[in-house]
């Protein structure tokens, strides 16, 4: 996941209906440390992925200016000086722990080949191309996501509402019988 898309997803997530906010976070199951080498490559592919880094960096500033506004500094202006003066150099110093991380779980999952195979995607004209392109398209991605789930939030709290009955989950409810 590139950096921006994740700090997009901060941004926007705020406006996912609460029911699915809610759900309790689930800790990732411990995993043995992965070998070195293999680390090695999925440090190298991660950084290939994320492209250039100050156009990385760069595409999240108008996302944290939003997320500044969300957490009370409405002015625009402020919310702006804000990021350039303090989120950003912050982000840009613990650059490498994020792409450290992200390698970590990269190692985790895939195997060598598929590390290597990703990378030499990624130094083709079309995957320099598609790392340029993630900023742009995951904001075209969550927003989608947002439309979707505005639109099937209705429905699916109807339907949450009748199982919660039919259980007997609700206030001195009981459960119907099958």
């Amino acid at each position: 996941m590139r950096l921006s898309t994740l700090f997009v997803g901060l941004c926007l997530g705020t406006a996912l209906p609460g029911a699915v906010l809610a759900q309790a976070p689930q800790k990732p199951a411990p995993a043995a440390a992965p070998d070195p080498a293999l680390l090695k490559v999925a440090r190298e592919t991660v950084a290939q992925m994320q492209g250039d880094r100050a156009a990385t960096l760069g595409s999240m500033a108008a996302p944290m200016v939003g997320m500044m506004q969300q957490i009370g500094i409405k002015e625009p202006d402020k919310a702006q000086v804000l990021v350039q003066e303090v989120v950003m150099p912050t982000l840009s110093e613990h650059y490498d722990e994020l792409l450290d991380i992200q390698a970590r779980g990269f190692a985790t999952i895939l195997g060598k080949d598929d590390l290597q195979a990703i990378a030499a995607f990624y130094a083709t004209p079309s995957g320099k191309r598609l790392a340029a392109a993630q900023p742009q398209l995951a904001q075209i991605q969550l927003a989608g996501m947002q439309q979707w789930m505005q639109a099937v939030a209705p429905e699916m709290q109807a339907k949450i509402v009748k199982a919660v009955q039919a259980h007997g989950w609700g206030p001195g409810g009981q459960a119907k019988p099958k």
